[in-house]
Order: C-alpha cells, then sequence, then structure tokens
C-alpha cells in the first residue's frame, strides 16, 4: 500500500472531486502505477482532515472512470494495463445497464400498459396538413441545417410553458426535442462530470440514467403522497452538495403526487441557500392545469422549466420547450447542440404552428376528455382496490396486494400479454426502499374498448394469488 497523500492547496471545487482529479494526475504521469493499492478511506480522510464519505465519493468517481478497482476487505486498487500518460485510452469498459426494466423492442402482439404518450384522436389529418404547408411555403428552411431561432418557436414555447396568467419571457426559451432531450441540453449546461443530481426514490428514471451517461451522480430524496420531503432535501443539500435537483411539480410520474405551495417554497429557499439548480419537468402538469405556482414562478433566477406536446398532442412530434434563467438560453443551446445534434426545423416549425394555431390546444381538449373516459373506467374496474389516479392523466398508480412482488407481477402480466411497468423502472439509484406497485398507463391506441380489455385482464391477474414467481391466466 502506498502512502498518497494529494497536496489540493491549488485545487479549486468540490473536495471529492479535486481528490479523484490529483488522483487521475498521478497515475497518468506513473506517480500511483498500475497495481498500486490507494490508502485505506478512513486512514486517507484522516489525514486529508475531511470526512470518510468525501473519501468514498471521490474513490467512486475514480471507479466511474475506470481507473481503479476494489473488493470489499481488499482496497482500492490501481487497475492494470494504464500506462503512463495513457490512462484515457486504456480505460477498462464499463458496462451498466442504462434502458431500466423494460424491453429495448417490445414483442408484438401485447398490450401497450407500459406507455403514456398521447392517446390517438385523430392527430395525423393536423399533423399531415400543417407539414405540407411548411414543405410547400418554406422548401430551403428543410434542406438546410436550423441556423437561426424564429421568434415564432420562442413565442409557442411562451404559450405552451405558461401557468394562468403567468408565463416566462420568450427571450429565455430554448426549443427542445421533447422534455428528455431538454432535460439533457440542462444537465450538460450547468454541471460536470462527478457532480450530483437530486432525483426522488420513484422518477422518471431515465433522466438519471441519460445523466449517468455523462457521467453525473445520482443523490436520493425522500418523499411522501404530497412529493418531495423539504427537510431531506435540505439534508441532502447539505450532505452531498448536489448541481441540481429535477423535479416534477405536479403529476409525479409515477407516484402522481402534486406539490402544495408550501412545499415548493420550502424547496425553493433550500435551492438559494445551497446554490442548487432546479429542474421543473412540468409535462404532466400541463395536463392538470391545478394553478399552482410553478418553481419556475418562484424561482426563475434558478429554475430551468420544460414541457412538451409528448403527453397532451402528439408524442411523435417531438416538439418541447425548456425556459432558462437569464443569460442560460445561449449555453442550454449550444449543449443541446452538442448532445442532441441540433434542432430540426421541421419539427420546431411544426410545434410551434400547432401551438399558435390554436391546433394543440383543440387535440389537448380532445386528449384529456379520453384520459378521463378511460380513468372512469379503471376506478370502475379496480374498485376495492388501493391506487392513485387522476382524470387528466393517463396512468394509474397500484398497491399491489400479499403476496404480489412489483416484478413478479409484471412477468405474470407480460404472460397474459399486457405490458406494464414494475416500481424499478421509476428507481434513478439503488435504493433500499420497497413500494410493492406497479404503474400502468392506459394512452395506447384510438380504441377504447381494448384499453378496457387490458384493465380487466389486469384485476383478473391482480385478484389471483402467485404460484411460483409468476401466474397465468
Amino acid at each position: 500500500m502506498t502512502h498518497w497523500l494529494p497536496d489540493l492547496s491549488d485545487t479549486q471545487g468540490p473536495l471529492y472531486i479535486r481528490i479523484a482529479d490529483k488522483a487521475e494526475e498521478d497515475i497518468k504521469s506513473g506517480a500511483l502505477p498500475a497495481g498500486t493499492k490507494l490508502p485505506p478511506q478512513r486512514d486517507l480522510a484522516y489525514d486529508l482532515k475531511v470526512t470518510i464519505g468525501t473519501i468514498s465519493r471521490a474513490y467512486a468517481l475514480l471507479r466511474e472512470r475506470g481507473l481503479v478497482a476494489g473488493e470489499v476487505g481488499r482496497g482500492t486498487y490501481i487497475q492494470t494495463g494504464l500506462a503512463s500518460g495513457q490512462a484515457e485510452s486504456h480505460r477498462d469498459p464499463v458496462t451498466l445497464n442504462y434502458g431500466g426494466t423494460r424491453t429495448l423492442s417490445p414483442p408484438p402482439g401485447k398490450l401497450r400498459f407500459d406507455t403514456t404518450a398521447a392517446v390517438d384522436v385523430g392527430q395525423a389529418d393536423i399533423v399531415g396538413q400543417l407539414m405540407m404547408d411548411i414543405a410547400r411555403e418554406q422548401p430551403g428552411e428543410i434542406s438546410s441545417y436550423t441556423r437561426t431561432l424564429s421568434p415564432d418557436w420562442l413565442e409557442a414555447g411562451r404559450r405552451w410553458l405558461g401557468n394562468g396568467d403567468w408565463s416566462p419571457n420568450p427571450a429565455n426559451i430554448v426549443p427542445q426535442l421533447g422534455v428528455h432531450a431538454g432535460v439533457n441540453a440542462v444537465i450538460a449546461a450547468i454541471s460536470g462530470t462527478g457532480d450530483r443530481v437530486v432525483c426522488e426514490h420513484l422518477t422518471y428514471s431515465q433522466i438519471a440514467r441519460s445523466a449517468s451517461l455523462m457521467g453525473r451522480q445520482i443523490a436520493l430524496v425522500d418523499s411522501d403522497d404530497e412529493g418531495i420531503l423539504p427537510e431531506d432535501f435540505e439534508h441532502v443539500c447539505a450532505r452531498e452538495h448536489p448541481k441540481a435537483a429535477f423535479i416534477m411539480s405536479s403529476g409525479q410520474n409515477p407516484t402522481l403526487s402534486c406539490l402544495p405551495l408550501t412545499r415548493r417554497q420550502a424547496i425553493v429557499d433550500i435551492a438559494r441557500k445551497y446554490n442548487v439548480w432546479l429542474i421543473e419537468d412540468y409535462i404532466y402538469g400541463g395536463l392538470i392545469g391545478d394553478g399552482i405556482p410553478l418553481l419556475a414562478q418562484l424561482a426563475p433566477d434558478r429554475t430551468f422549466l420544460l414541457n412538451s406536446l409528448s403527453k397532451s398532442v402528439a408524442a411523435g412530434v417531438r416538439g418541447g420547450w425548456v425556459a432558462c434563467p437569464e443569460h442560460m438560453s445561449q449555453r442550454v443551446r449550444v449543449t443541446q447542440k452538442m448532445v442532441c445534434g441540433g434542432l430540426p426545423f421541421l419539427l420546431a416549425e411544426l410545434s410551434a404552428r400547432m401551438v399558435l394555431s390554436g391546433a394543440a390546444d383543440d387535440i389537448k381538449a380532445k386528449v384529456i376528455a379520453e384520459f378521463s373516459a378511460r380513468e372512469e373506467i379503471v376506478r370502475t374496474v379496480f374498485a376495492g382496490c388501493e391506487f392513485k389516479s387522476h382524470p387528466r392523466l393517463p396512468y394509474f398508480w397500484l398497491k399491489l396486494p400479499e403476496p404480489w412482488l412489483s416484478g413478479t407481477f409484471k412477468q405474470a402480466a407480460f404472460d397474459a400479454g399486457v405490458l406494464i411497468d414494475d416500481e424499478d423502472e421509476f428507481k434513478p439509484a439503488r435504493s433500499s426502499k420497497v413500494f410493492h406497485h406497479i404503474r400502468a398507463g392506459f394512452s395506447e391506441g384510438a380504441d377504447r374498448e381494448i384499453s378496457t380489455v387490458g384493465m380487466i385482464t389486469l384485476r383478473r391477474l391482480l385478484d389471483q394469488v402467485p404460484l411460483g414467481n409468476s401466474a397465468t391466466m
């Protein structure tokens, strides 16, 4: 074991990143050759006068960079095959599953209760006509790259991101390829490798997987039926020093929680205290329209607000917008191009025309009406069961009775011809919490009767006693 003690006097930034950077520097220079055992975390923490948690995070970051390997009881060692000055190109690849619990290519013949896209209410005719109009009127733009932002695109974003009488400044808006791509661009703009992003124990976890691909780490915060617990959020901020927090303020996916105003104000105050950016995903909140002031209204100086057409109008259009804090829109626009390859003119123009013409609002009203009709069926079919739903949202959060487990029920539903999501699909990081829930969406297809068949199948399955690891219908 080497008595390694990094000199941090000329470094800046979070301690754990500075320690990891110094270790990487010494590995590249040969000062820490392959096979060297790093000091035990407790010893290095004592020598540097820092907490063990800081050293643990530094060592974890080195593992993510592929520079060290370790086993419980043996210690942490510099990876072999890292020649001096060539650590970057010889890192051992790390194989991680970023896909969640869903299959990448769903098998045919299954009812899709694992999607919450806007239901088919005949959008194709409107979309087709608008696309023909765009191709006829602006053929030169279609054949070229997008180099400017049309004022109409920004105005459409202002309207779609608005909440009651409030709307963001169009100058701070950047059109996006949906909310997911927008969040990726924001994370890339405001954080660096090793920085932490706060997520709830259950959330739209593909954001966390994307952040992990970019080298960010996830810090988990506790919630209850009303959403994030401010006291735990402050505890996480003080302990983990996150750069940002990803929050679905209304219609949280998958739990359907809506943060009350008092909690929103508390979260904003904590974010200001610890200098944490807020990323507010309002894709379901826009459907609910509860009128509660957004985090972006309470803290426009540190909140990125996102919404899109995917759940309320047409997911295939991939139209969305992010309203940024003052002076951050250009930075997000640059990272959007780096992360997503830029914005297609056709989709940006189509999204703007749908909003500005009123077509998006008309479609949204029809979509919500269909969601409400299907949610009524949920209430009828699952009467007597413990679940959460909302008449304007396309999914419900179902508590499983004994002895069902989330993964077991998902497999049984698959065997019965229905694709649903188990709770692990929504866990952004390893969590000791077990909820015994599944999420089922009901927006697939234009035929309400098919959706009803899927619900009845799930209810019949729910009432069965599982035999072994699964049950069949």
